[in-house]
């Protein structure tokens, strides 16, 4: 790719000037290749979309806790509502100047370049980077942003100066600039990388417009891109102080009963204890989250062995018996740009099983942070060692 043969337009992924201007400039230079800000994935749901093919309309949310990817499955959901709900608003469908390219490009015979990293790396890559609380933070901003007022009118031009994953980073880019940077830096590197290895000369590349200005400075200065590995690994760096402290808090709990039995104290009434308020804890945070009578029962009975195992969550397994009774489908997702009301929020079934896996675990965290300490593990200790 020669440089001074490169046009980069910078888009808004909602605007229909930004079709026209695509595609007129497809047409007026004829590039050898049009390099459009998708991956692969995304590519085809978008080819499959414009063809009118319907894909398999249930999710596996089974999967999704199984795996444990929660977290990257509501981001993901909250980027689909985000771009919907302003699509909606100006009536053009997401995506569209991307498919002006691709038709444009195979009218004059143009190859397609792929070249943005995966989104579910650039979720993941965020969520790493984020910490409990910037997680929890985003979460209520979102949430909340589901009830604001729907008078406010979008400037087109003003977004043009963001990209589909920079719309969502409005909610937390204050609260986490490390997230930021993968979102929005991480893929100005990765897009300057992939446009630099297109071994054709004339290339379009039509991206989201805040990307633009960073691609251009990677593009002149190219030895100043990270290595790809280093942009797209999934390894989190540093000491996992989180991880290492969830599991002191259970193996703290096995050492005090083990040195409890070793002196001859009676242990059997603060077991009971242990495990009927890790138990009933489960089960209230699984009922107040609106679950199944079944799946807080399921909550109860595995929570007393959860706290002890630093990677097991309780929720996990009342989520897992709750989605036997709520199928998932597709629309969930779509319906999220449909939310005006907490009740609209509430027959949700993708928002409701994910509220019964938090409410279980947030349960299950206050008894094993506040409750059992003080009912059951203090007083343990002080009999262990006579104060």
């Amino acid at each position: 790719m020669k440089k001074e043969c490169l046009t980069i337009i910078g888009t808004a992924h909602v605007s229909q000037d930004s079709v026209e201007e695509v595609k007129d400039a497809i047409y007026e230079q004829f590039p050898e290749v049009v390099a459009i800000e998708l991956d692969k994935g995304r590519y085809e749901r978008l080819m499959k979309e414009q063809a009118g093919i319907e894909e398999d309309d249930e999710i596996s949310v089974t999967k999704i806790i199984k795996e444990d990817k929660v977290g990257l499955f509501v981001a993901s959901g909250i980027l689909t509502y985000i771009q919907s709900k302003i699509g909606a608003d100006l009536d053009v469908k997401p995506g569209s100047e991307m498919i002006g390219a691709i038709e444009a490009a195979n009218d004059i015979g143009a190859k397609i370049a792929l070249i943005d990293r995966d989104i579910n790396i650039t979720l993941q890559r965020a969520l790493n980077e984020m910490s409990f609380w910037e997680k929890a933070k985003f979460i209520f901003s979102a949430i909340a942003s589901l009830f604001s007022s729907d008078d406010e009118e979008f400037d087109i031009e003003e977004l043009k100066q963001e990209d589909t994953l920079d719309e969502i980073m409005e909610y937390f880019k204050d609260a986490s600039p490390n997230a930021y940077k993968v979102l929005v830096k991480e893929r100005d590197a990765y897009l300057a990388n992939s446009i630099l290895n297109i071994p054709e000369d004339y290339v379009i590349a039509v991206v989201g417009a805040g990307h633009k200005e960073g691609i251009n400075k990677y593009l002149d200065n190219p030895s100043k891109i990270p290595p790809i590995e280093e942009i797209t690994s999934l390894e989190k760096s540093g000491i996992p102080w989180l991880k290492i402290i969830l599991a002191a808090i259970p193996i703290s709990f096995v050492v005090i009963f083990f040195l409890a039995y070793i002196n001859g104290i009676e242990i059997g009434n603060y077991l009971i204890e242990y495990i009927l308020i890790g138990g009933c804890a489960a089960f209230i945070g699984s009922i107040l989250a609106g679950s199944k009578i079944q799946s807080a029962v399921v909550g109860f009975l595995v929570a007393p062995f959860t706290m002890i195992h630093p990677l097991l969550a309780a929720g996990w397994f009342s989520g897992l018996v709750e989605v036997k009774y709520r199928k998932v489908r597709k629309q969930d997702i779509g319906n999220l740009s449909k939310i005006k009301s907490l009740r609209d929020l509430w027959n949700n079934n993708i928002f409701r099983i994910l509220l019964v896996v938090v409410g279980t675990n947030l349960g299950v965290s206050i008894a094993k942070l506040v409750i059992l300490p003080s009912l059951v593990f203090i007083p343990l200790f002080s009999q262990i060692f006579g104060l």
